[in-house]
């Protein structure tokens, strides 16, 4: 039996202040950011019990990084143990990085539609993109039996569950993607099953 538990990681200083994050590499969390990390680490203490036998799998943004320190501390694991990777990373936002919403939809209209996903930057990185390196790194994971978890993001978890469910491909993007999250959610991932564990459906999306 080999279960995924898929982690959003918690609220960043970007995501606060409304900005586009992406790929960006070090954005800190929020207060509240840190608080969903420990109550993610409580959830999956709750499921899992202390110092489970777990791989741990992790983006290497500063965000994920640190979400996973909580987390792991809660469940009285090695954080130094993760197996760090980039192709775990959030979409890449190119020239939009870093920039305001607000200031992005001022010059180009609407970015974020109605399924709360992003529309890709001109310069940056498209859904198809994103599906083939999470493929790739699915490839390289195995199946070896075992529990995985998994701190990444927004956008690049709802394509990694949705590659792992097999979903069709969104009609606009061009990807298998899965219903949004909120910061802070837990999903399990279990035979080609994707069920919500901790959190709630997304109802603003910030990257």
């Amino acid at each position: 039996m080999t279960r995924f538990f898929i982690m959003r990681h918690g609220e960043t200083v970007f995501n606060a202040a409304r900005r586009l994050q992406g790929e960006q590499t070090h954005t800190p969390l929020t207060g509240a950011g840190v608080a969903q990390a420990l109550e993610m680490g409580e959830r999956l203490r709750d499921a899992l019990g202390h110092a489970p036998a777990v791989t741990l799998h992790v983006s290497d943004t500063g965000r994920a990084l640190q979400t996973l320190a909580l987390v792991a501390d809660k469940l009285g694991l090695d954080w130094f143990a993760a197996h760090r990777d980039a192709r775990l990373r959030e979409i890449g936002m190119g020239a939009w990085g870093g920039r305001l919403y607000d200031e992005v939809q001022g010059e180009v209209g609407p970015i974020v539609d109605a399924d709360h996903l992003l529309t890709p930057a001109p310069d940056g990185e498209d859904y198809p993109a994103i599906a083939a390196r999470l493929t790739s790194w699915l490839a390289d994971v195995g199946q070896v039996e075992g529990d995985r978890l998994i701190v990444m993001h927004g956008i690049s978890s709802r394509v990694l569950r949705g590659v792992m469910s097999g979903l069709a491909p969104h009609p606009r993007y061009g990807a298998p993607i899965a219903p949004g999250l909120t910061q802070g959610s837990i999903t399990l991932l279990e035979n080609g099953v994707d069920g919500l564990l901790y959190g709630a459906p997304i109802g603003v999306m910030h990257a």
